[in-house]
């Protein structure tokens, strides 16, 4: 028998959580003693951009390797993301975002001034099938700001949890004498985040093409090629076809303590699943690599589906020590 395809989901929905708007108000006039830096933007290849032009600034709470300076979103590199200093000063917060049930990336209050509006423009990565989200708790607002995503105009209450679908077409606009306020998380969909969703969500979801990721778990000791031969795409997040491409070699080493692929300039930190099987840290299993003593293979994920790829192994010698 075939049934009605379900809806597909909403472009918002408000979590069913809520939080104490008195507190994080509380919170946030302790770290506003100083003026924020401009909010930047992370390109595909690794680079930051220069500061928008618009009023839209920010504090940075959670980045890579903690900087306090990062006022962008970040993106797969050599670093996880850590909580800075200013999150230290935010307890209240920091419990708040401890019982969110996803890995977490960037995290940012962004703080949007009087008479200041983005330009209109999707954020392609945070998308459900490609396993990665963007959620909101608004700390300060006024009815004059808003935000209008995929044609609907919101304006998010103080406390309240909320995801937005930022893929598609979106532009926040303040024409009040007040700044707006929010806390911006950006996490990795799993089913434990998915369940904070309302009904309705929950019933789209249930056919709808949706990653959904794994937390990390402890790494097993063993032996690991020190170089594997990675289809180009697989370090290119400019692509969305990361199995394409020549084969290029990629060094697999050991820093900090942490898994890691080196190639050209660029070093890649990963993030252990399961059974030898990683991702990017700072990305989700939109991409992911098995790798053990005896076989190397990639995946790419889309929604449900999946395609993988072996790779050549090295020479028997070559090997490091995992």
């Amino acid at each position: 028998m075939t049934g009605t395809p379900a809806a597909s989901p909403a472009s918002a929905a408000r979590l069913t959580q809520t939080f104490d708007a008195v507190r994080l108000a509380h919170e946030l006039a302790a770290v506003t003693g100083h003026q924020w830096k401009r909010q930047r933007t992370h390109h595909t290849a690794g680079h930051i951009g220069p500061d928008t032009p618009t009023d839209w600034r920010v504090l940075p709470l959670h980045s890579p390797g903690g900087d306090p300076e990062r006022t962008d979103p970040g993106g797969p590199g050599r670093d996880d993301y850590t909580p800075t200093r200013w999150l230290h000063q935010m307890p209240y917060l920091q419990t708040v975002l401890d019982q969110i049930p996803a890995p977490l990336n960037a995290v940012r209050l962004l703080a949007l001034g009087p008479g200041a509006a983005s330009q209109p423009h999707c954020d392609p990565k945070y998308a459900l099938e490609r396993g990665m989200v963007r959620l909101h708790i608004p700390i300060l607002t006024h009815p004059d700001a808003v935000l209008i995503l995929d044609g609907t105009q919101h304006c998010w209450q103080p406390g309240e949890f909320w995801y937005g679908n930022f893929s598609r077409k979106h532009q926040v606009r303040n024409t009040g004498p007040a700044r707006r306020v929010h806390a911006v998380i950006d996490a990795l969909l799993t089913r434990e985040l998915a369940a904070l969703f309302p009904t309705p969500w929950q019933d789209a979801l249930a056919s709808a093409d949706v990653l959904y990721n794994r937390q990390p778990t402890p790494e097993r000791a063993g032996h690991l090629p020190a170089t594997v031969t990675l289809p180009s795409g697989f370090t290119d997040f400019a692509t969305d076809t990361p199995l394409t491409g020549p084969g290029v070699a990629v060094h697999v080493a050991r820093r900090d303590e942490r898994l890691c692929l080196q190639t050209g300039e660029r070093t890649f930190a990963l993030a252990h699943i399961a059974d030898g099987e990683y991702r990017y840290a700072g990305w989700s299993e939109q991409r992911t690599l098995r790798i053990g003593p005896d076989h190397v293979a990639v995946h790419a994920r889309t929604g449900r589906a999946v395609t993988s790829q072996h790779v050549p192994l090295p020479a028997a010698t070559d090997r490091t020590s995992a």
